[in-house]
């Protein structure tokens, strides 16, 4: 019983470190300059007016801060936010109990809006368009149908697959923004402010080393810089240089690419069962034991982002980049 509690606290600590490190404002954002620039003006324009914000969608790879995009515009807009799941909305009922309790103007979130299941969807569409819900009413011969007036809110949805949404679904957003990888200079910002706000002392080649390997994604990013902290208490007094940041990485086994073992299994399947490709996603996946989905959704979208993989028309083919890395050049020539 003691382990369990002593779990769930460790959890609970991360879980809040997480939640410190993440930006609070616009303005502590770093990256997306031209999502955060459309979003400044619509908002001061919204407020200025007296208004809920128009809906909106962030769509991208995991990890890019479109969760931490929905609590800062809510924060702007000086309104609450109340956060849920397209896995969780599983009854058209699940989606009115938390509309109905909506105030004027307030933020709802739905994380992985793709999932949403069909009855849900449909449901949402009157209550975007008109603010309005359609509910059922009685069994049998006496069923009707009520509408039911709902406050002005703000719905921001988020998804990893924006090629998931329905047209009608993604036509009722009025802003639409994709979330990009961020550049080696933004990760370094990211890097040196999380330091900061964990007080762990970095030189500026250590942050540069971190970035470096962050995969382009913010999330990385402070995972990253809470464990280089914990091997530097232990094995350099608790300061992070060039050397004790790659050592401390190579420790996690995240590579100069900032690969992982998934992810350089991905490609030296490629290359070393399937002759460097082209292979189907579906072979791929029974070949490194993953899900279809977590490799394109979490995996792929760094690699053919960085050209490691391409991706073609008769499946994955790894890239001279790959062949390279893992020092296979003669296989590709052979």
């Amino acid at each position: 019983m003691a382990d369990r509690i002593m779990t769930s606290q460790v959890t609970d600590d991360e879980r809040g470190l997480e939640a410190t490190l993440r930006p609070q404002t616009l303005e502590e954002y770093v990256g997306q300059e031209r999502m955060k620039e459309s979003l400044r003006i619509c908002m001061e324009a919204a407020k200025q007016r007296g208004e809920a914000l128009d809906h909106a969608i962030f769509y991208g790879p995991p990890g890019l801060g479109k969760t931490t995009i929905a609590h800062i515009i809510a924060r702007e807009m000086g309104v609450a936010i109340r956060s849920t799941s397209g896995l969780v909305l599983a009854h058209a009922g699940d989606l009115a109990a938390i509309l109905t309790n909506l105030q004027d103007r307030d933020v709802l979130f739905i994380d992985e809006i793709h999932r949403l299941p069909a009855s849900v969807e449909e449901a949402l569409y009157p209550a975007m368009e008109d603010f309005q819900l359609d509910l059922v009413v009685g069994q049998g011969p006496s069923t009707r149908t009520i509408k039911l007036d709902l406050p002005r809110f703000t719905l921001i949805g988020a998804t990893t697959r924006a090629g998931a949404l329905t047209s009608p679904l993604r036509e009722r957003f009025g802003l639409v923004n994709r979330l990009d990888f961020y550049s080696p200079a933004e990760l370094h910002t990211i890097v040196m402010r999380s330091a900061g706000l964990l007080a762990v002392p970095i030189d500026q080649e250590g942050g540069t080393e971190i970035a470096s390997r962050a995969r382009g994604t913010p999330r990385i990013v402070n995972r990253l810089i809470k464990r280089v902290r914990d091997y530097a208490q232990i094995k350099a007094q608790g300061r992070v240089t060039h050397q004790v940041a790659r050592d401390a990485l190579s420790w996690l086994g995240v590579d100069s690419a900032g690969f992982d073992e998934m992810d350089r299994k991905i490609l030296l399947t490629v290359i070393e069962k399937f002759g460097g490709g082209p292979v189907g996603i579906e072979s791929l996946a029974a070949a490194v034991n993953e899900e279809k989905g977590t490799i394109e959704d979490v995996y792929e979208p760094f690699l053919i982002q960085s050209s490691y993989l391409e991706r073609t028309a008769r499946g994955r083919q790894a890239s001279r980049l790959s062949y390279e890395h893992f020092g296979k050049m003669k296989d590709l020539l052979s």
